[in-house]
């Protein structure tokens, strides 16, 4: 309901992460590029210069500093922007909160035009359910950006519990602190986001209710360390590196990696505001090209290397390239004893085993919004499929793909992936969202 999403008022978003006294930069982001950087080779400028069919050649991009911010990264640091005629600012936000004021606002406003999310923000954007006085702003999905990067972590207290997949073990902890008047504090990036769904997805697998059974804190991904550290929260769902940076500071373990959840679930998207897509449909085109490429260069082997060193930079994630480079490249040390070497688990921005990352399937729209249904966070008799048509763009994303050639093997046939299984077997069939609904026995719905 839209009245969860108001109780996160930009003001309380602010003091609930600490962050009032960031003042205008937790709204405007930081807005500059940093020194010597964002520079395309000759080639791509003189092509971004002879381009004379675009509407506009500007455009403004948000994007948090977590690992799955690389696409827009990339698309500006190696010239794939310019290489289609775009010149595009790339904006840090200090939160989500302040990522979906700018993009409400606009560039006119001294906004963004779109960037870097995470799903289902855009739906409740486009609906109204989180937007001052509920206005609502109509925003176009047009890529998936990645799949995995996010992590489930402990604080080092519950660590003698040996908490990993399974949260059963964390349900006495629970139910311990509730029969002294105590809760739990988890903590959450956005409410009603990707985040926000995986802890509550794998707490309720262990038979945990958020709801009723825990505190929710909402922190941006940068302040997460600092919060488990000062012992202000127990429990943390965040994109890494922020895991990592937990597990290496010696302050937290990670119990688990969202790819363990669901693998090869969706995470975030690279969206636009609809009235800057509808009025510069060339240019949105041009923006596209340039993250799909960007997407092809990070799933490259051979440039892992220099993708995590410009991550690391100050200007983007700002943390050690140590903790970059383990979730990119598939190296999980947990913290807990457990190092395990998976590439299949490491974030990938292309393809995975064959099937797209990048074509923004509207199944995966679809789940997200059904769990907003089970939380209780949307009406019982929401129109998801009408919402999904209307905000995701598979079409724009087709057209652009086919211009960069890419193969029709690779171009998905179908706007659903099918039925996805999750890590405690249950199934989740995009054509019959109610079934799944019914299947859970946690849900508020």
């Amino acid at each position: 309901m839209a009245e969860f999403y108001n109780r996160f008022s930009r003001r309380q978003f602010l003091l609930n992460a600490g962050a009032t006294t960031l003042g205008t930069l937790v709204l405007h982001g930081c807005t500059g590029n940093p020194p010597g950087a964002n520079t395309p080779n000759n080639a791509a400028q003189a092509n971004a210069a002879s381009r004379t069919d675009l509407e506009t050649s500007s455009a403004n991009l948000g994007f948090l500093p977590v690992v799955d911010c690389a696409p827009l990264v990339i698309a500006k640091e190696k010239g794939f922007f310019a290489k289609h005629g775009m010149n595009v600012k790339v904006a840090k936000q200090a939160s989500w909160g302040a990522l979906r004021d700018n993009v409400e606002i606009g560039s006119a406003g001294g906004g963004i035009d779109g960037g870097h999310f995470q799903s289902p923000i855009p739906e409740l954007i486009s609906e109204g359910k989180i937007t001052k006085g509920n206005s609502k702003i109509p925003m176009f999905i047009l890529a998936r950006m990645n799949t995995h990067g996010v992590g489930i972590s402990v604080a080092n207290k519950y660590k003698d519990i040996g908490v990993k997949a399974d949260s059963k073990s964390l349900k006495e902890v629970f139910e311990k602190a509730k029969s002294v008047g105590e809760k739990i504090k988890c903590s959450i990036t956005f409410p009603g986001s990707s985040i926000d769904l995986w802890l509550r997805y794998w707490l309720a697998a262990g038979g945990i209710n958020v709801e009723t059974d825990a505190s929710i804190l909402v922190i941006p991904p940068a302040q997460v360390v600092s919060s488990m550290k000062q012992g202000t929260m127990d429990i943390m769902c965040a994109t890494d590196p922020w895991n990592a940076r937990i597990v290496s500071q010696q302050i937290g373990f990670t119990s688990v990696t969202s790819g363990e959840i669901w693998k090869n679930h969706p995470e975030k998207v690279f969206t636009m505001r609809a009235d800057w897509v509808d009025k510069n449909p060339k240019a949105a085109k041009a923006l596209l090209q340039a993250v799909m490429e960007a997407q092809q260069w990070c799933d490259k082997a051979e440039n892992k290397d220099e993708l995590c060193k410009i991550l690391a930079d100050k200007n983007y994630v700002n943390a050690p390239l140590v903790d970059i480079e383990g979730r990119i490249k598939g190296k999980f040390d947990y913290g807990d004893g457990r190092v395990i070497e998976n590439p299949s688990l490491a974030v990938k921005f292309w393809s995975s085993d064959g099937v797209s990352i990048s074509y923004p399937f509207k199944s995966h729209d679809t789940w997200f919004l059904t769990e907003n249904m089970r939380w209780g966070k949307i009406a019982k008799d929401t129109d998801i499929k009408k919402i999904v048509d209307k905000v995701n763009r598979e079409d724009l994303w087709k057209e652009a793909a086919k211009s960069l050639g890419v193969t029709d093997a690779e171009i998905p046939k179908s706007t659903s992936r099918g039925i996805e299984t999750f890590f405690d077997g249950v199934k989740f069939d995009p054509d019959n969202p109610q079934a799944y609904l019914q299947s859970l026995k946690i849900k508020q719905v």
